[in-house]
């Protein structure tokens, strides 16, 4: 479907019956600077329509507002539309009945054929049925370096996992941390998981978290990742931050050389007016395994009982994926387009990366997606236990990521 089709299809489903304005609470969990700015774009858009955006941000991680935003669903005090990572976070809420069918929107839109790639929109439906609007792909699969600091360093800028490995001692000559890290749960288990893919492999990975695969998550070659993660570890020493930002603010300044994170990041850099490939350097995959994970972020519709609200929420759905808004909010967010049809030339060095990767097809799916949330939660809790004690050996660690894989649902 071209960009034309597509935009009236758009119009035409919000066109087909009058829709009266309405206050839209929508919860998420975007309040950094970067991520504050791209929210807006969908406020700004939702506004226009003459309905209301009425933000409702929770502070911190997903961590902290998935719990929040779950227990008001199922408590009877549903919010209008909140984000959660499309893939399995919500399967109860949809077999509870709680979630609005947006099929309709889908169908009207033509998603099937502009959602790219299509298992974004797979981990969406539920029996043949659609119940949210995937908004953006987030990839895990980063590390940001820090230009400052290793001009004082004196010492190159990295351009592989190895090489990055090598520049630590002289970062922390110079008084650099040679790693951020935030102290959350999700950071730690995130950037393992990018370690995961860059020092095992595509295929390594897919063994585990596909396919479940406790002896591959015990054997030689995961042992490897645990050794790199180790490193990792001491790395991050003294990197005493809490929130993700916190972290890459220490790559902004030249505080740190370097942050494993995913492509959000690009916001801070953009809001602290930084130029990729000037300022900063961006390796996908390590710079060893050049790979997009394709999970992100999606838009789910709490039921209301009421046909208006209803309504207006399938006009918001609409909207999000529409292409003007998936280029204002992408943009700022540092996030890819979920449509495979929209202009991008004004993307920044690091977003076209990641846009080439994809379009060569050299994608994963995101532990979301494949990972049931108390599998999630298991492998963060061994994570925080392990990024945090020094005497936590890889070995110990890693038959004890074997327990929970062979477990895993």
């Amino acid at each position: 479907m071209n960009f034309m089709k597509a935009t009236t299809a758009g119009i035409a489903f919000c066109a087909a019956g009058a829709v009266s304005a309405a206050d839209l609470e929508v919860t998420h969990w975007w309040t950094s600077g970067g991520e504050a700015a791209a929210v807006a774009e969908f406020a700004k858009a939702l506004d226009a329509t003459g309905h209301t955006w009425i933000d409702g941000a929770i502070a911190g991680s997903g961590g902290t507002a998935r719990p929040i935003i779950i227990s008001r669903i199922i408590g009877g005090d549903p919010m209008h539309a909140t984000q959660l990572n499309h893939g399995r976070q919500a399967e109860e809420l949809i077999e509870a009945g709680l979630l609005l069918d947006i099929t309709d929107v889908a169908e009207a839109q033509g998603w099937k054929d502009i959602i790219n790639p299509s298992s974004l929109l797979d981990s969406c439906t539920v029996d043949g049925k659609i119940y949210c609007a995937p908004v953006n792909i987030h990839s895990w699969q980063w590390i940001w370096l820090s230009h400052k600091a290793y001009e004082d360093a004196g010492v190159p800028v990295p351009s592989n996992w190895d090489e990055y490995v090598a520049s630590a001692a002289a970062l922390e000559a110079a008084g650099k941390i040679p790693l951020a890290m935030g102290q959350q749960a999700w950071q730690s288990s995130g950037a393992f998981g990018v370690i995961n893919v860059a020092v095992g492999g595509v295929e390594l990975w897919n063994k585990i978290n596909v396919e479940k695969d406790a002896e591959a998550a015990g054997g030689a070659e995961m042992a490897k990742v645990f050794e790199a993660a180790a490193a990792a570890r001491a790395m991050a020493a003294n990197s005493n931050v809490q929130d993700w930002n916190q972290a890459t603010n220490l790559v902004i300044t030249g505080q740190a050389g370097a942050q494993i994170m995913g492509d959000w990041a690009q916001g801070e850099f953009q809001v602290a007016g930084q130029v990729a490939g000037e300022d900063y350097t961006c390796l996908p995959g390590l710079g060893v395994n050049e790979v997009i994970s394709t999970g992100g972020d999606a838009f789910y519709f709490p039921k209301q009982g009421d046909a208006d609200i209803e309504a207006a929420q399938k006009e918001l759905a609409a909207l999000l994926v529409s292409p003007e808004v998936q280029v204002n909010f992408n943009l700022k967010k540092g996030s890819l387009p979920v449509r495979g049809d929209i202009d991008l030339s004004s993307a920044n060095d690091c977003m076209k990366k990641g846009l080439e990767i994809l379009a060569a097809g050299n994608i994963l799916l995101s532990g979301d997606q494949v990972l049931s949330a108390d599998t999630s939660g298991q492998i963060e809790d061994l994570m925080v236990e392990f990024w945090n004690d020094p005497s936590y050996s890889a070995a110990d660690a890693q038959a004890k990521y074997a327990e929970i894989i062979g477990d895993a649902d």
